[in-house]
């Protein structure tokens, strides 16, 4: 249980903060948008919250984790590159059902984080390698 916590306690955003979120870009008009078959979750400290804030909450939140991962909920978790957060993959198919789920995680219910929620699906141009469709750029 202490590996475990030492991995996903450094992988989640405990020595920064999020840069001010902005909303997911929508494809341009006329461009078909893939089926979503999850959803993508970023998550990044909101700016003010210190570590110690965190690292506070962490056992609780590496146990609902694990549970959630567990019960087939989250598919596949990251930590960020650059070292200011993680990113989920959850098995739901809108922005609802993601938000629900994160809303159980006890660092969401102590408002501690940010999330940016990106529905992700097939990639739509390979319909044309199997007669699917034309290609889009």
């Amino acid at each position: 249980m202490k590996l475990l916590l030492s991995l996903l306690a450094a992988a989640l955003p405990v020595a920064t903060v999020a840069q001010s979120q902005s909303p997911s870009p929508q494809p341009p008009s006329g461009v078909p948008s893939p089926k979503a078959t999850e959803v993508m979750v970023i998550v990044t400290a909101k700016q003010g919250v210190t570590p110690q804030q965190i690292m506070h909450i962490m056992p609780d939140e590496i146990r609902a984790t694990v549970k959630l991962y567990l019960e087939g909920k989250i598919r596949q978790w990251y930590s960020r590159g650059d070292g200011r957060g993680v990113i989920l993959f959850l098995d739901v198919k809108t922005i609802e059902e993601a938000h629900a789920i994160m809303d159980t995680l006890p660092l969401s219910k102590e408002n501690l984080m940010d999330h940016e929620y990106i529905p992700v699906g097939p990639l739509m141009p390979l319909g044309a390698l199997i007669g699917g469709g034309p290609a889009r750029q």
